[in-house]
């Protein structure tokens, strides 16, 4: 409220989902070495979103999205801001279910599956530091200011760092099978396909991007693969 900023909110959610896999490694009944495994992925992962977004966050003016709902939401906004960071509470608790699953699994010892799991997890923030590099750098750049960023990663998808973020969900159900419920962590890369896809990430960021870019984005939707990393359509 005093710095008019909501983004700080998104910097605490992602330092809530690293403290939700440290509790569930904290309070894990399971096999130890599978419990650290899983929790140091999560941790690790929006340990780092955490910190890269309170750069961005506490260097940069409001979030251009946060904005545009002050602006729509006038006078309701704290009310409505209210209820929405209350839900993303709700998700952080539901984002963090797959390490504590995992941290109450038993298993006699690390597997393939579970080995794979952590390359993935690997691979999956390589690309998404790299990601956030060469856009950081593209914006450096004062002549770029307005500009698309069709740099590097940026050049085969519109949202590499989504996809990444996607990408890294598929390392709990690979870390979960063997267990007795590890079924049920495929459904992870699933719904958080759905909330990138459709729901909190691509939609919300296209529709700033078309206000602050206009046509230069158009035609940038039209050549490069929404989401998963391809070649250029001409």
């Amino acid at each position: 409220l005093r710095s008019k900023n909501a983004g700080i909110v998104d910097v605490l959610w992602a330092f809530s989902l690293s403290f939700l896999a440290l509790f569930h490694l904290i309070t894990s009944d399971g096999y130890l070495p599978l419990s650290l495994l899983a929790a140091s992925i999560m941790f690790l992962w929006y340990l780092r979103l955490g910190l890269h977004l309170a750069q961005r966050v506490l260097g940069e003016d409001e979030d251009g999205r946060y904005k545009y709902l002050r602006d729509y939401w006038a006078d309701k906004t704290n009310f409505y801001h209210f209820f929405f960071f209350q839900f993303q509470a709700l998700l952080a608790w539901g984002f963090a279910i797959p390490v504590w699953l995992i941290s109450q699994g038993q298993i006699e010892n690390l597997g393939l599956a579970q080995y794979a799991g952590l390359a993935i997890a690997i691979i999956a923030i390589i690309g998404v530091t790299t990601a956030d590099k060469q856009l950081a750098a593209f914006k450096a750049d004062p002549k770029n200011k307005g500009e698309v960023c069709e740099k590097g990663l940026w050049n085969y998808s519109r949202h590499p760092n989504y996809f990444f973020e996607w990408l890294h969900w598929f390392a709990y159900p690979l870390m979960g099978m063997g267990l007795e419920y590890g079924g049920w962590l495929w459904l992870a890369p699933l719904i958080m396909l759905l909330f990138l896809y459709f729901i909190t990430g691509i939609p919300y960021t296209e529709q700033q991007a078309i206000r602050s870019r206009g046509d230069k984005y158009r035609r940038y939707q039209q050549t490069t693969s929404a989401f998963i990393p391809w070649r250029k359509k001409t």
